[in-house]
């Protein structure tokens, strides 16, 4: 991507890449927990959640860095190869899940890796556990070989989907990648237009999103998945009440267009606003008509020209020690709207971060763990896309506030979803999990 000559081969690489960190998203978690006693599973699956986050706040940094930089964004994407190359050569010397191998009867190998995780009288525990585990399959199956049909034939994997699945699509449809691959233009959409003042406030927004995993590393295996998860939706909730408020208020708040100051010169002036004789016209009217905002000289409060958008105009504005804006407009509010972001982050990372994926790193049976796994991280990476493809078309035909607004509804429907489908599994072992769900199929 960093050497791409035309914007296809680009695409190639997002491809690749995309590829890539779809397959890392399944099985890192799933190899985590495989590998780890039940009473640091959630904690450690939890681990490779705060070193994305790390990873993002650290990419922030490197974007920050490579602002002023010559061919700036190929700067960007050419340092990732690096940590890439590094994690290749390290997974060269990680052992194989002990659970895998003991499933295609590498029974030796599989103890002597449960040997370095467990005291010998747990490791022999886990061995029988696995040994009981893979017989009660056998039984019920008459075959080791399996297909996406069985997840669905039994009622208690039914519901162990549902769960998993439910939890990795709420995840995203609560806003969160949203938050992160445009908090730079959601800050100016905020009022403030600077781009380096944008991802500078981005960055501390990572930084906050990496500490509130820390926070969830702590709380995962003492307050237990499903509380974390509750109070983690509720703060989302209250977070996107106070977004929705500050966007309402700042778009109020926006100041007026001057049409003296639109006219001075005629080239410039937004055809809109021209057509229209600016009758009432604020900034934010000015911005729907994809023009831009150049503020008053001495107070970006006051009212204000309203441009075409392009970067002679750009230039010729900031040129005139003038801010410029095209994605949101100044505010005396715009404060409101970076503590809501920094409170939806904090209540988010804790809580809606981790416990999607510890979940379902620990709630399916041995035989379909991958299987289950895979379709819950693409179930994830599908609302992924499907968010992120429309979000910024939300913010233009909905309004900021009104965008915030429904992703809060959302929020609400996953607390309802969490508290019905979602059952408490710290502390518990892969097969008293299993029970687990036997137990509720039977009730139902």
């Amino acid at each position: 991507m960093a050497t791409a000559p035309y914007p296809s081969i680009l695409i190639v690489g997002r491809v690749f890449v995309g590829l890539g960190v779809g397959a890392a998203s399944m099985t890192s978690p799933l190899y985590i927990a495989e590998a780890s006693p039940a009473r640091f599973r959630g904690a450690l699956v939890t681990a490779n959640v705060l070193f994305i986050t790390g990873g993002q706040f650290i990419a922030y940094a490197m974007n920050l860095a490579f602002t002023k930089a010559p061919g700036t964004w190929r700067w960007m994407l050419g340092v990732a190869g690096i940590p890439a190359a590094i994690q290749f050569i390290l997974m060269i010397f990680l052992p194989e899940s002990p659970r895998w191998l003991y499933r295609n009867d590498k029974v030796e190998e599989a103890g002597h890796i449960l040997g370095k995780i467990y005291s010998p009288q747990e490791m022999q525990n886990e061995l029988n556990e696995l040994k009981r585990s893979v017989e009660e399959e056998i039984k019920e199956k008459g075959s080791m070989r399996l297909t996406y049909l069985d997840l669905f034939r039994r009622k208690d994997i039914r519901l162990a989907l549902v769960a998993g699945i439910g939890l990795q699509v709420f995840q995203q449809f609560v806003g969160i990648n949203t938050v992160m691959y445009y908090s730079p233009s959601i800050v100016q959409m905020a009022g403030y237009a600077s781009n380096s003042v944008a991802i500078m406030l981005s960055l501390i927004v990572a930084g906050a999103n990496a500490l509130g995993t820390v926070a969830g590393m702590y709380l995962i295996e003492r307050a237990g998945r499903r509380p974390l998860v509750i109070s983690s939706l509720v703060g989302v909730i209250v977070a996107l009440a106070v977004l929705t408020t500050a966007f309402h208020i700042a778009s109020n708040d926006a100041p007026a267009i001057d049409k003296n100051l639109s006219f001075q010169n005629g080239s410039y002036t937004c055809p809109n606003y021209a057509a229209h004789a600016g009758a009432g016209w604020k900034c934010i009217d000015c911005l729907k008509s994809h023009c831009g905002f150049c503020a008053a000289p001495l107070n970006q409060n006051s009212p204000g020209a309203c441009l075409v958008s392009n970067k002679t105009t750009s230039d010729l504005c900031i040129g005139q020690s003038r801010a410029w804006f095209t994605q949101g407009c100044p505010s005396h509010y715009g404060w409101l709207a970076l503590i809501g972001l920094s409170l939806y982050i904090i209540c988010f990372s804790p809580g809606m971060g981790p416990v999607p994926w510890a979940v379902n790193s620990e709630i399916y049976p041995l035989r379909l763990r991958g299987m289950c796994g895979g379709l819950a991280a693409t179930a994830n990476w599908i609302s992924n896309f499907v968010v992120s493809l429309t979000f910024l078309s939300l913010i233009s035909a909905l309004g900021t506030s009104m965008t915030f607004l429904l992703f809060g509804v959302i929020t609400v429907l996953a607390l309802i979803f969490v508290c019905i489908f979602v059952p408490e599994t710290r502390g518990l072992s892969f097969e008293e999990v299993e029970t687990l769900w036997k137990r509720r199929s039977s009730q139902i």
